[in-house]
């Protein structure tokens, strides 16, 4: 019986892994620019954790999770998200212990049991950030800038940037009375889901994308802000518009889960069918007190790597991937092999990526292979350059050809690739 890979999940082979690696690098490279360390938190906690950080009422929770009890009879859970598991890291690690602002992030799987559909996976990857200790406006803005230069710097064009201000817990619980007044009357004519939100989380309604053309006339949670989220809202966007970044203001955007505070916003591309966030994220300021801490705010972001490289696909963005062989080994005759071996094993040491044949094929096969790989160079060691000292190296693309001394064969292809 042939065992297939699991419904929504996918092999990452060779030709596509590049891309990934392409995009990550770009991850790291941006968060070393904003002073972002990684962290790498387990792939299961306890279920504990996801209920109470995340939230009950929300999607993830209820219909989401992989859940199972492991032999110590523990409830134990596949990471649905990031935020949670870095969230319990910092509190029991102590990290609020350190003076300055705690800025971290993540790259890894994540796993939802979900229907599969385009750039939506029950093992999905994401990278994330998150920064602890400052209620600073400025903050928020920067969270937003990393993402933004992230899908930018990769060549996506048209991405938005679409912000709201959910306020606080006191403040979104007044406003459910007022949502509830204008939903009720249409509870009949709501999605089954949209119904049973209406129950337990009011503003989860707003999230629906199957109702959205229902909602335009809601009340906005901008008009129940108080002053206090008011200034903060106005001083994410001055800081936005600083530094240039496209935004819009939605004030039906909630985001789907309960931990968020202030600041909510949405990275927003055309592409995917119907599905159009590729990322988003909000400010946390209960979390870190939700899951046993002290008293710390929080913000941070998720971006979802199939739905970026699904993106890139679409508007035909080619990945600056480097997969170059350096020098193909061509050995005639046994003793040939033997000195290949050798010089190989002295060459990658050098840095220089090497292949060479190990399947006793005839030198017009191994030089199809070399082309295959598009390695710049091929050399060919045979009977007489092994009495000489020697190799013949040659350039793949103009043909030219060196008999190059061992000894100097480093120093000749570091020379030859400028």
């Amino acid at each position: 019986m042939k065992i297939q890979k699991m419904p929504g999940t996918q092999d990452i082979l060779p030709g596509t892994v590049e891309k990934w690696q392409a995009i990550e690098a770009k991850a790291r490279e941006l968060c070393q620019r904003y002073n972002f360390k990684e962290i790498r938190t387990p792939i299961f906690e306890a279920t504990e954790l996801f209920q109470r950080g995340v939230g009950e009422t929300t999607d993830i929770v209820e219909k989401e999770m992989y859940t199972f009890t492991d032999r110590g009879n523990r409830s134990v859970t596949l990471r649905p998200e990031g935020t949670a598991g870095v969230v319990r890291s910092y509190v029991e690690n102590k990290l609020y212990g350190e003076p300055d602002v705690t800025k971290l992030y993540y790259i890894g799987p994540m796993f939802r049991y979900e229907r599969p559909q385009a750039g939506r996976y029950r093992q999905l990857h994401q990278f994330g950030i998150e920064a602890f200790g400052s209620e600073d406006a400025a903050l928020d803005a920067e969270v937003i800038a990393l993402g933004y230069s992230f899908y930018t710097e990769l060549g996506i064009k048209d991405v938005r940037v679409d912000i709201n201000s959910v306020g606080t817990p006191a403040i979104r619980a007044a406003f459910r009375e007022k949502l509830l007044q204008y939903l009720v009357p249409m509870k009949n004519e709501l999605c089954s889901d949209c119904q049973n939100r209406m129950d337990r989380n009011p503003l989860r309604v707003l999230d629906c994308k199957q109702d959205q053309a229902k909602f335009a006339a809601a009340p906005s949670i901008l008009d129940s802000l108080d002053e206090v989220c008011t200034t903060h809202f106005e001083q994410v966007k001055q800081h936005l518009q600083l530094m240039d970044i496209p935004f819009q203001v939605d004030h039906r955007l909630v985001r789907g889960l309960d931990y968020y505070t202030h600041t909510a916003f949405e990275y927003k591309a055309a592409g995917i069918g119907a599905i159009d966030t590729i990322g988003g994220g909000g400010r946390f300021n209960g979390l870190v007190e939700t899951v046993g801490g002290p008293a710390q705010s929080g913000i941070g972001l998720a971006i979802g790597l199939e739905r970026t490289l699904l993106i890139l696909q679409h508007q035909n963005v080619d990945l600056p991937v480097v997969n170059t062989i350096d020098l193909y080994m061509i050995a005639l005759g046994d003793a040939a092999q033997s000195k290949i071996t050798a010089l190989a094993f002295e060459l990658r040491n050098a840095g220089f990526t090497v292949e060479r044949d190990y399947q006793n094929r005839k030198m017009k096969a191994q030089l199809k292979a070399a082309d295959r790989l598009q390695a710049k160079f091929t050399a060919i060691l045979g009977d007489d350059e092994l009495e000489r000292g020697e190799i013949i190296v040659k350039n793949m693309q103009t043909g030219e050809q060196a008999a190059v001394a061992w000894t100097e064969l480093a120093n000749w292809l570091q020379s030859a690739n400028g």
